[in-house]
């Protein structure tokens, strides 16, 4: 990710936003330009939407795609690929949510030591969030990253061959689920 290298406020941030094409991220001052996704982010990413999509039916519980910006106070601004939100607070604003439970991201080269580091220190300032998944795009690899009663926070891998419970919204699958359809 490259930054603007100049200061913005969150409020010219977010006009901004609203009228440019190219999405941006927003995080302590600095815009970081969204990069391209590849044909497989894409396809584990809709391989989801399908199976949380299906999950959640006519629930209280909202699911995003990378569409839609994931914020704390005035600190960030983020694109997750995806997320849930159940929290009624989050049906107020059609462009950003404050308050989601599960966030997932799907790594790439360019992204992977930034999402599970720093946008992770970032996103766990969230008290409603429960879950942060982290999806590898090159080997059937899945981190799920989950809040404990003490507000510490556990991981744990499933790979090739595992079922994935992701434990904030009560859905389990088979892993080869996410990586159906992927070309090379």
């Amino acid at each position: 990710m490259i930054a603007v290298p100049h200061y913005i406020s969150p409020k010219d941030y977010l006009e901004i936003e609203r009228e440019n094409p190219i999405r941006h991220e927003y995080r302590c001052g600095l815009v970081y330009a969204m990069a391209g996704g590849t044909d497989n982010h894409d396809r584990i990413a809709l391989n989801l939407l399908t199976l949380v999509n299906l999950h959640l039916g006519d629930s209280s519980c909202r699911f995003h795609s990378g569409n839609v910006k994931v914020n704390y106070k005035d600190e960030f601004y983020y694109y997750p690929d995806a997320f849930v939100t159940c929290d009624s607070r989050d049906r107020a604003d059609r462009y950003i949510k404050r308050y989601p439970k599960l966030i997932v991201e799907v790594l790439s080269n360019s992204t992977q030591t930034f999402d599970s580091g720093k946008k992770f220190e970032d996103y766990k300032q969230l008290e409603s969030l429960e879950e942060y998944v982290l999806i590898s795009q090159d080997t059937q690899r899945i981190e799920c990253r989950r809040r404990t009663s003490t507000n510490t926070w556990e991981t744990s891998v499933y790979e090739t061959g595992d079922l994935v419970p992701l434990k904030s919204i009560d859905l389990e699958f088979a892993i080869a689920e996410l990586y159906r359809g992927l070309d090379g």
